[in-house]
This record gives C-alpha cells, sequence and structure tokens, in this order.
C-alpha cells in the first residue's frame, strides 16, 4: 500500500499509461477490423471482450517476455501469423446467415483479435515491462487503465470505417508492416541482418505492407468475382431440370 504513495509509483504509472498510448494503435486497429461486419451490439460486445481478454492476456505475457523474445524463429512464425491475419481482414465479409452465425462472427472476432494481440504484444510488452521496473502492482494498474484507451480507439476506427473503407486497407498494411518488422528483429536472423543487409530493417515493413495490400486486394477481388458468378450458375441449374420436360 505504500508503494501507491510514492512519486516513483505515480512517474512509472503515468510512463506505462504514455508507452499503451503509442503502442495501442495498431491493437485498436485490428479490433476495429476484426469487429466491422458484425451487427452494432455485437460490435461493442467483441470491443470490449477482445480489448479486456487482450490486456489480460498481456499481463501474463510481460511477466515471461524477456525470455520469450530470446527464442529464436518466434518472431518469424509471429510475423508470418500477421501477415495471414491481415489478408484475412482484407477478404469481403459474407453477409448471409444470422442467429447461429452471428454468434460465431463474434466469437471468431473475439479470436482474431486475441491471436493477433499476442503477437504484435511480443514487442510492446518489452515497453510496458521497462517501465514497469519489476512492480507488478504498477503492471496491472497501468495496463487496466489503459483498457479505455483501446475500446475508445477501436470504437472511433469502426465509425470511420463505415464513412471511410479505405481505412480497412490502411490498416491491414499496418499489420503487415508490424509483421515485416518483427521478422527482421527474429533472434534467428537479426546477427545476419544487422551484418549484411541492416537495409532490410527500412525495407522489410515497407514490403510487407505492399504485400498485404496488393495479395489482400487481388484475394478480395476473386472473391467478389466468385460470389458473382455463384447466382448465374445457381440460375442456370434450376432451369435446366424444367425444361428436360417439354
Amino acid at each position: 500500500m505504500e508503494e501507491l504513495l510514492t512519486a516513483h509509483f505515480w512517474g512509472g504509472l503515468m510512463a506505462i499509461i504514455g508507452v499503451n498510448i503509442v503502442l495501442s494503435g495498431d491493437n485498436a486497429v485490428v479490433i476495429a477490423l476484426a469487429a466491422r461486419s458484425l451487427p452494432p451490439k455485437q460490435q461493442k460486445a467483441a470491443i470490449f471482450w477482445g480489448s479486456s481478454a487482450a490486456i489480460a492476456m498481456r499481463i501474463v505475457l510481460t511477466i515471461v517476455a524477456v525470455e520469450l523474445l530470446r527464442l529464436p524463429y518466434l518472431k518469424l512464425v509471429g510475423a508470418a501469423l500477421l501477415l495471414w491475419i491481415a489478408l484475412q481482414l482484407m477478404l469481403p465479409e459474407d453477409d448471409e446467415g444470422e442467429g447461429a452465425a452471428q454468434a460465431s462472427g463474434l466469437g471468431a472476432a473475439i479470436r482474431t483479435i486475441l491471436v493477433a494481440d499476442l503477437v504484435m504484444s511480443l514487442d510492446n510488452v518489452i515497453g510496458v515491462a521497462a517501465a514497469a521496473k519489476g512492480s507488478l502492482t504498477l503492471l496491472v494498474l497501468g495496463l487496466a487503465i489503459s483498457i479505455p484507451l483501446v475500446i475508445f480507439g477501436s470504437t472511433m476506427l469502426l465509425k470511420l470505417m463505415e464513412r471511410f473503407p479505405v481505412i480497412i486497407t490502411l490498416g491491414a498494411g499496418l499489420l503487415g508492416w508490424v509483421a515485416g518488422d518483427m521478422a527482421v528483429s527474429d533472434p534467428a536472423v537479426k546477427a545476419w541482418v544487422d551484418a549484411h543487409a541492416a537495409w532490410l530493417h527500412t525495407a522489410a515493413p515497407a514490403l510487407g505492407a505492399i504485400a498485404v495490400v496488393a495479395v489482400g486486394k487481388f484475394l478480395a477481388a476473386r472473391a467478389q468475382a466468385r460470389e458473382r458468378a455463384e447466382p448465374v450458375s445457381d440460375l442456370a441449374g434450376a432451369d435446366g431440370p424444367g425444361r428436360t420436360g417439354h
């Protein structure tokens, strides 16, 4: 209890909140992208539960982050997973189905939020852990305070996405950027990159963003073309049997 009355504690708390404001931008993007296709009520539920669970998971991750980040290939796997999530978020949403389909949509949105936050938090938690300076109380309190910051940012982005769909593309590109940066900082490749290809630290994030947007747009266009073709083939199949009797 005495810890709460010290200037050191409050200075650390302000530092953690500041770090979270800076680092939670990409998390807010993921939450907004994952929840954008849900009905308004489920959007609020996905934002609240996704954000809360992500923060709780981040607390646990922060405690073991330093050891985790020493494992080779972990960031490479995380980068690949983040690229996959970014591509999935660029695909057009299926408007069909209600009830159980909506429930599964909410569950899928929360799972996407959790997985993406887990991947992106590998780097973010280092900044938070450094600001906490070994105080678990400070860490938990600071991250708990950051929940409304993430929720507010996600809610604002959802409203902007409805008016400006290009934000969806920009958000997916941001995830590609994070994935590229994560890949070249993995312990398994970082020493080689630093010695022989330092330019990759600048190029890899840009290449990740460009790849996500380009491949995502291609897959989205192909999916839309397939959806437009399906009604025509269904109609032809329905007319076929009717003509055989004449």
